[in-house]
């Protein structure tokens, strides 16, 4: 991938991890029509690209995000459409559209402050991890508006309904620690060992087979809406559509393991990805 610089954002690259740090601490990293811009493109790019093997968000400074820019977003576009029209798009493209469909593992890593808008790109990803003292919250009823966009939608959906409903409509705020016991993130742990547990983490993914771990997320995303009908159909075709574009083979390289060399146990021994074993056509 050629080398890009971003306004807004930074990338940094190493040992198979991508890091998009949203770089707008000063406010917070609060998303702003030229953020979106530089997001939209930056997941495209990376999308297709060879050395992003698990792909970290996080934002710069003290906060993940802390939404959309009110003065940016709103009050600066509002009387020019186009505009507005062109970073909604944009926003509506990186945080949700390009997130949830992106070829590889996405990590959301919240360092800091997490609201209002910010909470859409955390859904989006596949997995999330927080510090214990990160501080989330849904502040729209405090200006007199709701959780727009996909904001109340993702709620819904990765919350509790009791939940979704008390933030949402309260306005409380919640830490990381109570991100975990709620669902919303994978795991919280102490800021100090933030990045440690998502480097961690994302070589803990690089060791499973990438076109199982693309299948898999995808499939996982997508059955929760379909009936037990349709999933077992949407499952099966996606399972073929696996055996045939897995150029590792990883299905007869974990049967071999367990089967015959005995050296894969569930919940006893490691699965060892051999990339280097390619398929047999």
């Amino acid at each position: 991938m050629k080398k890009k610089s971003y306004e807004n954002i930074l990338l940094e690259k190493g040992d198979g991890i991508t890091w998009v740090t949203l770089n707008r601490p000063e406010k917070r990293n609060a998303m702003s029509p030229q953020l979106h811009y530089d997001m939209d493109d930056a997941l495209d790019e990376l999308a297709a690209d060879a050395e992003t093997n698990v792909l970290v968000l996080t934002g710069a400074g003290e906060s993940f995000c802390a939404g959309q820019d009110l003065k940016l977003y709103f009050r600066d576009t509002a009387n020019n459409p186009a505009v507005r029209r062109r970073s909604n798009e944009a926003a509506h493209s990186w945080f949700w559209e390009r997130l949830t469909t992106f070829p590889k593992p996405t990590i959301a890593m919240v360092n800091g402050y997490c609201f209002g808008g910010g909470l859409t790109p955390v859904c989006a990803c596949d997995f999330a991890i927080a510090a214990d003292d990160a501080l989330f919250g849904l502040s729209e009823i405090n200006w007199g508006i709701l959780p727009g966009g996909y904001v109340s939608w993702n709620i819904a959906n990765v919350m509790s309904f009791r939940d979704a409903m008390h933030y949402a409509v309260s306005g409380d705020t919640f830490d990381g620690q109570k991100a975990e016991e709620l669902r919303f993130v994978t795991f919280s742990v102490p800021k100090a060992k933030l990045r440690q547990a998502t480097i961690d983490y994302a070589h803990m993914l690089m060791g499973k087979n990438p076109a199982a771990v693309r299948y898999t997320k995808d499939a996982i995303r997508t059955v929760k809406g379909l009936s037990a009908h349709e999933a077992v159909d949407y499952l099966r075709a996606k399972s073929d559509a696996l055996k045939l574009t897995d150029d590792e083979n990883g299905r007869e390289q974990g049967m071999s393991q367990f089967l015959d060399e005995k050296s894969y146990r569930p919940g006893l021994g490691p699965y060892e990805r051999r990339p280097g074993k390619k398929r047999e056509e």
